[in-house]
């Protein structure tokens, strides 16, 4: 358009006007804009120059530095087992109560154990300890076998495999439903002499002790506290249930399993003292 017939002359627009006033004007590029174009332009080939870039069929250009994801990974990897080594180190020449003593061992085993429980034991134990239906709580002061920290290597080394052999063949149903129920009255503090006197009869305290507290040398339970291994909400029912089928008797079908896996095959001996370490600390080491 002619600058005579330009509404807007010496504007440097292109001519093209629409509703009388919005026009395309020919202003050239920013400088800025244009540099940062190139630089992108370099930026983009250095980049694949220097880094895979490329895709082919099953893999890409190398790029000149030769970097790759699983190779920083390893390198990260690297650096935290170099930090970790010097604790590792002690711990593997340290008895696991010479960990539990040092505070600054202890706590490196702690926290490094946290995964490890995670990965291992949550699954059984629920987190933080807490125990499952059917799995025991770590984070009380009830131990079956013991909670020296000696003990809790040795049990997470071993694994655990207890027995209560079952009675239904040998005791009548009024004498397991009597037997139960003086369990139940144990775990409340109280006792009744007929079931006294039949546990008395019939070896019970042979397990349990005369005391009904349990030997740790057999794994028996306590059955004077209020912690039930497998706490169904009938107590009286579970009880009952228990002394007929016992615990991990082959003999009986329907009998109640209770298996703690050794890890001495999954572990090594560091992580397993770091693993005792974590569940003495939970709160019902002994």
């Amino acid at each position: 358009m002619a600058d005579e017939k330009n509404p807007f002359p010496g504007e440097n627009n292109t001519g093209h006007i629409w509703d009388d006033n919005i026009r395309e004007l020919a202003n050239p590029i920013p400088r800025w804009w244009m540099i940062g174009f190139w630089v992108s332009i370099a930026w983009f080939v250095g980049y694949g120059i220097l880094y895979p870039f490329i895709p082919f069929a099953n893999e890409s250009s190398k790029g000149i530095l030769g970097w790759t994801q699983v190779g920083e990974y390893q390198e990260s990897i690297a650096e935290v087992e170099a930090l970790r080594a010097q604790f590792e180190t002690k711990i593997d020449a340290m008895t696991v109560a010479e960990v539990l003593a040092d505070e600054g061992l202890s706590g490196y085993a702690a926290a490094s154990a946290r995964v490890l429980f995670g990965d291992n034991c949550a699954g059984c134990h629920g987190a933080g300890g807490a125990g499952g239906p059917g799995f025991p709580v770590l984070a009380d002061d009830n131990w079956i076998y013991g909670g020296s920290i000696e003990t809790i290597q040795q049990s997470i080394t071993n694994g655990r495999r207890g027995m209560m052999i079952a009675h239904a063949s040998m005791l009548n149903e009024a004498e397991i439903n009597t037997l139960a129920q003086h369990v139940v009255d144990l775990s409340q503090g109280a006792s009744s002499d007929a079931g006294a006197q039949l546990y008395r009869d019939k070896g019970c305290f042979g397990c349990h002790g005369a005391d009904g507290k349990g030997l740790q040398i057999l794994g028996s339970a306590n059955l004077t506290d209020a912690v039930w291994r497998f706490n169904e909400a009938d107590k009286l029912a579970s009880a009952v249930y228990t002394i007929a089928h016992g615990v991990n008797d082959p003999r009986d079908s329907d009998t109640r399993a209770a298996l703690m896996p050794a890890f001495n095959q999954r572990l090594n001996e560091i992580d397993i003292k770091k693993l005792a370490v974590y569940v003495h600390k939970l709160g019902g080491g002994q």
